[in-house]
């Protein structure tokens, strides 16, 4: 018997650019899903390298790679309990609303 496994779709593949005056960087948003849509991948990012320069100039981002999920904020890295995706998207938002707030 063979079993076919599907292969995660990328359902989400944005990138934002924000204007000089409005803080400038990027918003970076991509999101994999399964068969039954329940995701399996993501990796959410505001980069800015006058902000930030280390890391790839991600400034803040949450992500699920390496076997875990976490956050990243200037460069420094740490686990993160999930609960749902929603729930990751929410507090990036938190830490995007917090940063724009300053900058």
């Amino acid at each position: 018997m063979i079993i076919y496994v599907m292969a995660d779709r990328k359902i989400v593949d944005d990138t934002h650019h924000i204007m000089q005056k409005r803080g400038n960087g990027q918003l970076r948003r991509e999101i994999w899903v399964d068969a039954q849509g329940h995701v399996t991948r993501y990796n959410l990012a505001y980069i800015n390298l006058a902000l930030h320069a280390g890391d790839i100039g991600r400034v803040v981002g949450y992500d699920n790679q390496h076997g875990y999920h976490h956050r990243h904020y200037f460069g420094v890295v740490a686990a993160v309990e999930f609960t749902s995706f929603d729930d990751i998207e929410d507090q990036f938002q938190a830490d995007w609303a917090a940063l724009r707030s300053t900058v």
